[in-house]
This record gives C-alpha cells, sequence and structure tokens, in this order.
C-alpha cells in the first residue's frame, strides 16, 4: 500500500522548485539589494559623501 506522507510526488517537487526559483530568489535578492543601499546611503548620510 501507499503512503501519502513518505515522499513527495514529482508535481510537488516541480511546484516546490519553481516556487524558489521564480518567486523566493529574484525577492531574497532584491531585499538583499536593497538593504545594501539603505546601508550605504545611511552610512553616507552620517559620515558624508565620499572623498569629503
Amino acid at each position: 500500500m501507499e503512503r501519502p506522507n513518505e515522499s513527495f510526488t514529482k508535481a510537488q517537487e516541480l511546484r516546490s522548485f519553481l516556487f524558489l526559483s521564480v518567486v523566493t530568489a529574484p525577492v531574497l535578492a532584491g531585499i538583499i539589494v536593497a538593504s545594501y543601499g539603505f546601508l550605504v546611503w545611511m552610512y553616507q548620510l552620517l559620515a558624508g559623501p565620499p572623498g569629503s
């Protein structure tokens, strides 16, 4: 007999992979880039522009 919770089906694995690669990875990359830009902006706000 089959155990429904034993492992993921191929359709579930494909759906999970597509969600991770199409949604999660770009969102995470955008958050990282935006965070870095915000940190640089805040640093320059406090320390002044480069070369000053």
